[in-house]
C-alpha cells in the first residue's frame, strides 16, 4: 500500500510549536495551495491543508518557517477521530515526514 502526499504551499500563520508531557515536540500548521484551474468567475480557488509534524522536524520548521513562507511538505495522509460533547468528530491531516523551504 502507498500513502504518500506532497504539498507545496505557503504557511498561513506561524508554526504552532508545542511539547507533550514527556517533552516530545510537535507542531501544527496550515498550507494554502492554489488549484491549477480557475472557477466560472475566472478566479483560482485555494485549498487549506492541515499538517502535523513531530520531533526535531517540528522544532526546525518552527525556527525557520514564518507566515507566508513557501514550503514543500512530504508526508502521509492520516485520519483520526475524537469525541467532543458526546459526538464523534473526524479530522484528516497530513503527517509531515520531511519538508523543504523553497525561498
Amino acid at each position: 500500500m502507498i500513502n504518500n502526499v506532497v504539498v507545496v504551499g505557503r504557511l498561513t500563520r506561524a508554526v504552532d510549536l508545542r511539547y507533550t508531557s514527556n517533552g516530545t515536540a510537535y507542531a501544527s500548521f496550515t498550507l494554502a495551495t492554489d488549484r491549477d484551474f480557475k472557477n466560472q468567475n475566472g478566479e483560482r480557488e485555494t485549498d487549506f491543508i492541515n499538517i502535523v509534524v513531530w520531533g526535531k522536524l517540528a522544532e526546525t520548521l518552527a525556527s525557520y518557517g514564518s507566515k507566508g513562507s513557501l514550503i514543500s511538505v512530504d508526508g502521509e495522509l492520516r485520519t483520526r477521530k475524537f469525541e467532543k460533547n458526546g459526538q464523534t468528530n473526524y479530522v484528516t491531516e497530513v503527517l509531515c515526514t520531511g519538508f523543504q523551504l523553497l525561498e
